[in-house]
């Protein structure tokens, strides 16, 4: 994005983002909705789909991606993986940083981290779990090791190739259907989908918060880069959570 007079924006703040190599929608969601000021930078990762291992057998890959992402100097560190990040609770989720933070000297976020800081923000203590996973198991068990209420989840149950083929107008279904009383919050689990272009519709027809993976995660890294950035609009199309910038 250029401005009137064609020349590019002035980044004022950095992130390197570490992505599944199976990821095709986080690049372009990422740059389209952060502030042109903020540069983004992506690193991909075999962490996921075929490449899903355990965390310690992960962790060359993960070290060998975290210099990489170095590199060009962030401000912040990103471990943009909901899956890999929860599938081995909050114990795993640390390593994960521990891994990062070792290598790069950079501080690090997750996913995972950043899922759970939005529900703490917006006071959502149960939610409703949907997303396009074979099943939602570990995302159930680390919600609940830390303290939140699983009230249902729906597992679309597709192959690593079709997540992002689900269009936001079908997240949106799903979570009309799935939405039960006792849940304070939708919980859009997976950062390889169109889901953040959901959360708004979503939010207006149920009258209740919408958290999505790439959602929370830009939430937090603008909340965290907020100093260096300075004034950031309003992001109605992103949901409630960004109007606590």
């Amino acid at each position: 994005m250029t401005d009137r007079d064609g020349k590019l924006p002035v980044q004022k703040a950095h992130v390197g983002v570490i992505v599944p190599a199976v990821n095709r929608v986080c690049e372009q969601q990422f740059h389209a909705y952060a502030p042109p000021t903020l540069g983004v930078h992506t690193m991909r990762a075999r962490i996921a789909g075929k490449w899903s291992r355990p965390i310690e057998e992960l962790a060359g890959e993960i070290r060998h991606v975290t210099e990489y992402a170095a590199e060009c100097g962030p401000d912040l560190l990103v471990y943009n993986c909901t899956a890999s990040s929860m599938k081995e609770g909050p114990a795993g989720e640390r390593r994960i940083l521990e891994i990062m933070r070792e290598v790069s000297d950079i501080d690090a976020v997750s996913t995972s981290a950043m899922v759970s800081e939005a529900f703490a923000e917006l006071g959502v203590k149960s939610v409703v779990i949907i997303s396009p996973y074979p099943n939602n198991d570990d995302i159930v068990a680390y919600l609940t090791a830390t303290g939140m209420t699983v009230a249902r989840d729906v597992a679309l149950r597709l192959p690593v190739s079709e997540y992002s083929e689900v269009t936001p107008a079908r997240w949106q279904e799903v979570s009309k259907d799935s939405d039960v009383q006792n849940a304070d919050a939708i919980f859009l689990s997976c950062a390889a989908t169109t889901q953040i272009e959901a959360v708004a519709a979503i939010e207006k027809d149920l009258g209740k918060p919408v958290v999505n993976s790439n959602q929370s995660v830009l939430w937090g890294v603008l909340k965290r880069l907020k100093p260096k950035l300075g004034h950031i609009e309003p992001m109605p199309h992103l949901g409630s959570l960004m109007q606590t910038l």
